[in-house]
């Protein structure tokens, strides 16, 4: 029930103040102190589960002198935040409303691919909660509800409090030299032993995903089409193999026929190796139906592929790029900690590279037959003109259900 409430409550932390500074100053002494802290929420299926793991993280940085001045901040927001200010809390509804707005056009493949995902897996339907159109339609409602039942939304943020501010159900993650950790460790555990620990019991969530066909409007010239799936619904496996195998079907079969000759501005395949979804989605796209065409058509692409050795090796070397990407230390900490809470590990890993490694045109034949067998019971989600909806709906009555957005 209190799921919507979280990214604002994830604001609230550091944009409402404490008990002992206001929000200027606390962002003040945020970032005279550190390098930064932010909140990030982490939504993902899990490998070998049906159970999501969800998370709101705070994600700060400093130098080592300045350890115990982030680690007092971080104990600040999180037992002193001051969540009763009403005018505030309107704000940043207000403002995050007006973000989604304005993401909407820029960003309408995003919201078309997690509406489709949230029909697969219990956290992505989360994420579709906090980050979704489902949560527009949220913010629209609640900017109405702070008005005028202040005291219903405050004891909502307040329940989130104490349902999250748990020293049992906690997980820290440091990334810093070996030295330094010997000099940190100490001041974790005074910040840990500062919270609250209470017995935790994971509660459970009764998802009900939107499994209509849906025509999502807005005021817009483009369409973004999306058309999703669950293979391991139909029998399929996981094998590294798939990675190279999308990447490929989105270079080549679908930027052929929906980017050059559609004329969209782009087009995509997602796959999710935890939950099984597939989703296709396009990107600012004068069509509608030729698209949703031209993503059927996958399967007989790939049955009838036929390519040589040094086209394979090159999408195989860009699929390795693709999963081995480089990054800065913060970000491989945070991987880190992304693999630990949804299961992977080093010996699953190099599993998947050797099937990538090992890809072969049986593999790419092979996944044709599934999506030949699967497609044509996948869930199509479109955002994007009135018009484009309507001339879809002439040509097939009743296909799909219309949802104004904006």
């Amino acid at each position: 029930e209190v799921l919507p409430y979280v990214p604002l409550f994830a604001r609230a932390l550091l944009e409402m103040g404490t008990e002992d500074e206001d929000f200027v100053s606390l962002t003040q002494r945020i970032s005279r102190k550190t390098g930064g802290i932010r909140p990030t929420l982490f939504a993902s299926s899990v490998k070998d589960s049906q159970q999501g793991s969800a998370w709101l993280f705070l994600r700060g940085k400093a130098m080592f002198k300045q350890t115990r001045d982030l680690l007092d901040i971080f104990r600040d927001v999180l037992l002193k935040v001051r969540l009763d200010n009403r005018e505030r809390f309107q704000q940043m509804v207000l403002e995050g409303k007006a973000r989604l707005e304005e993401n909407l056009v820029p960003g309408g493949h995003q919201y078309v691919n997690t509406r489709l995902r949230a029909l697969f897996s219990e956290a992505d339907w989360a994420e579709e909660q906090m980050k979704g159109i489902s949560q527009l339609f949220f913010l629209r409602t609640l900017s109405k509800v702070v008005e005028e039942k202040w005291p219903e939304v405050l004891l909502a943020l307040e329940e989130i409090r104490t349902l999250l501010i748990n020293r049992s159900a906690l997980l820290v993650n440091a990334t810093t030299e070996e030295s330094g950790w010997v000099s940190i460790q100490p001041k974790v555990r005074e910040f840990l032993d500062a919270l609250p620990a209470v017995p935790f019991q994971r509660k459970s969530w009764n998802p009900e995903p939107m499994t209509d066909f849906e025509g999502m409007t807005l005021p817009a010239q483009v369409n973004y089409v999306g058309k999703g799936l669950n293979l391991y619904d139909l029998g399929y496996r996981y094998h590294g193999s798939t990675h190279v195998i999308t990447r490929y079907l989105r270079n080549g079969w679908l930027w052929e026929k929906i980017r050059l000759q559609g004329g969209a501005y782009g087009a995509f395949c997602f796959f999710d190796k935890h939950s099984g979804a597939l989703t296709f989605v396009s990107y600012r796209d004068p069509n509608l139906l030729k698209t949703l065409e031209a993503f059927d058509g996958s399967s007989r692409f790939l049955k009838d592929l036929e390519i040589g050795d040094d086209e394979l090796v090159k999408g195989i070397i860009g699929t390795v790029g693709d999963i081995d990407q480089y990054q800065l230390p913060d970000a491989k900490g945070y991987t880190s900690m992304v693999r630990h809470v949804t299961g992977e590990n080093e010996e699953s890993r190099r599993k998947m590279r050797e099937e990538v490694l090992g890809t072969t045109m049986k593999d790419f034949q092979s996944f044709g037959e599934i999506l030949d067998s699967a497609l044509p019971q996948g869930v199509v989600k479109v955002l994007g003109s009135e018009t484009a909806i309507q001339e879809a709906l002439t040509k097939r009555p009743g296909w799909l259900k219309v949802v104004k957005v904006l």
